[in-house]
């Protein structure tokens, strides 16, 4: 099956129908620049589209700035469809959820070095968690047996990794003792059960903070069954096959990028309070995520297919 990966204008419309294209600030690209001037910014879908596009337009041209080269942001129809696009040399950097990450790693030549941080130049975390709402019925994570659960990717490390650890820490098996959907994105797995078309799904931090933004989320709206320790947030990763000066001079920008003149409401929606700047990250971070991966015997290559 083909998989998609759309350019950030082409689903925006004509209001930032320029999104992707050089800043005219650059009279000119750096001679190191790759891919004939053009670095390529892969992003995962955490979120609508419509609600990633605004926020990632600001750090295009802050990158953009910083690398006197043309950036050009894409958002992912889906985790897989990024991961892809690394592995067949599309992108050169890419934001990559951890699981998502931990196979790109594998099979696609990413290598963190950034992640969103803020002034104690410590990277940030989040949670996942099971959730339900009031009317449901389900007042533990065990009653979930039987009912329509929504995740949002395979490839998810809150939507879908530790939501199927903590099912499984109650006892539930997640490939055999809930009704499973995959709806394809936080965002789409959080709508399914606001509107009742699921019976309990994933929720994590971010999503939360996006659902209370656009008024879809307000305290007692969703009955929280279980909550995850806290996770390392995504990795930004550059291709490891990159020429290594230009690497070396890209990954100074990301480990140093200052994100404090993007409005809050934005980096909230990125990932939470706090988040200032960006701040270097290592590969051997989400180790974590590797051990829960051989926990519940995971095959990472089955998510890719």
């Amino acid at each position: 099956m083909e998989r998609k990966f759309l350019w950030t204008a082409a689903i925006a419309g004509a209001a930032i129908a320029t999104l992707g294209v050089s800043s005219t600030a650059i009279a000119g690209n750096a001679a190191d620049c790759p891919n004939n001037g053009v670095v390529r910014f892969g992003v995962e879908p955490y979120d609508s589209a419509a609600r990633l596009v605004p926020v990632y337009e600001h750090i295009r041209l802050l990158l953009e700035t910083k690398l006197g080269c043309e950036v050009k942001i894409f958002i992912a129809t889906s985790y897989n469809a990024e991961i892809e696009a690394m592995r067949n040399g599309k992108l050169e950097i890419g934001e990559f959820g951890p699981l998502g990450y931990v196979l790109a790693h594998e099979v696609a030549k990413a290598e963190a070095v950034a992640a969103f941080g803020g002034n104690d130049g410590k990277a940030s975390t989040y949670w996942a968690s099971l959730v339900t709402y009031p009317t449901s019925g389900i007042k533990t994570v065990a009653d979930i047996r039987g009912h329509s659960f929504a995740f949002s990717d395979p490839a998810s490390t809150s939507g879908h990794l530790f939501p199927a650890y903590g099912l499984r820490k109650s006892g539930l098996d997640p490939d055999k003792d809930i009704k499973a959907i995959y709806a394809g994105s936080h965002a789409a797995s959080f709508e399914a059960l606001y509107n009742h078309k699921v019976e309990a799904g994933e929720l994590n931090s971010e999503q939360l903070e996006s659902a209370k933004q656009r008024g879809h989320y307000k305290d007692g709206d969703m009955v929280f069954l279980w909550k995850s320790d806290a996770i390392p947030n995504d990795p930004v990763a550059v291709r490891s096959d990159l020429p290594a000066g230009f690497k070396k001079r890209l990954t100074e920008v990301l480990q140093n990028l200052d994100l404090s003149s993007l409005p809050e409401a934005d980096r909230k929606i990125m990932v939470g309070a706090g988040i200032t700047r960006m701040v270097p990250q290592t590969d051997a971070a989400y180790n974590q995520i590797r051990d829960l991966v051989k926990t519940l015997n995971i095959d990472l290559k089955k998510l890719n297919s």
